[in-house]
């Protein structure tokens, strides 16, 4: 099965090198790189997130098509580009994920309480802000040429990563999911329980000790749980 795999705002492909040695062998990981970063560093970012979508379709579309047997994973940002990129697979009838991992992120289109536009801060508070958050290593802030090339990359991805507006209209997914949460991150009870609306079967969701950014020191956790279910995913069926 291959798990494809979407980085959260700031981050590259690179973040889920330490992951191939722990999933399972019958799993074949495949981070996605975003423009920008990376191996893409000199590319341009994005404007808006559906040419986000458009990019991330257009690397993957074809191995989707050729092999049906695929999950998705997302951090924060991450998250929205598996929901979002689901959401664009269906209307265009290629084959669907056997199951999606949603990880550091409320339901999609649900407000939480005191939301803050951090791409809007000047930097000096948006590098505070950030942080606060984790996740981004200190040394980043501390060198003027890394903080050059990082830090329009991470405002841009911070606007990128806005919550869509909300509407009434979801699009239930026809397939189990997962959610993976942070106990001190800062989303809402509605938020949370909203991701049982986001499927016709069964949502379960995983709380982790830290905050936003707990994936940093669970992510060996999560990808027990990742190996148990896509392998559940993966067996045979018999009549």
């Amino acid at each position: 099965m291959k798990l494809f795999c979407f980085p959260y705002a700031g981050g590259s492909a690179a973040v889920y090198n330490n992951w191939k040695s722990l999933l399972n062998k019958s799993i074949d990981l495949i981070p996605v790189e975003l423009a920008g970063r990376g191996k893409r560093i000199h590319e341009s970012f994005y404007n808006d997130f559906s040419e986000v979508i458009e990019d991330v379709y257009s690397q993957i579309s074809n191995e989707i098509e050729k092999e049906s047997n695929y999950a998705f994973f997302g951090h924060s940002m991450g998250a929205k580009i598996a929901y979002e990129l689901t959401q664009k697979i269906i209307k265009d009838g290629l084959p669907i994920p056997k199951h999606i991992f949603f990880s550091g992120r409320g339901a999609p289109y649900i407000s939480g309480k005191d939301e803050k536009e951090y791409y809007k801060l000047p930097d000096d508070e948006f590098k505070k802000e950030i942080m606060k958050l984790g996740g981004t290593p200190k040394e980043f802030f501390e060198h003027p040429e890394l903080l050059e090339v990082f830090l329009p990359l991470l405002k841009n991805d911070f606007k990128l990563s806005e919550r869509s507006k909300k509407t009434d209209n979801i699009k239930a997914l026809p397939f189990d999911i997962t959610v993976f949460l942070g106990k001190d991150d800062e989303l809402t009870p509605e938020q949370i329980d909203s991701w049982k609306k986001y499927t016709f079967k069964t949502c379960n969701i995983h709380f982790y000790n830290g905050g936003h950014f707990f994936i940093n020191n669970k992510y060996k956790d999560v990808i027990k749980i990742i190996n148990n279910k896509l392998q559940l995913e993966n067996a045979p069926i018999f009549y």
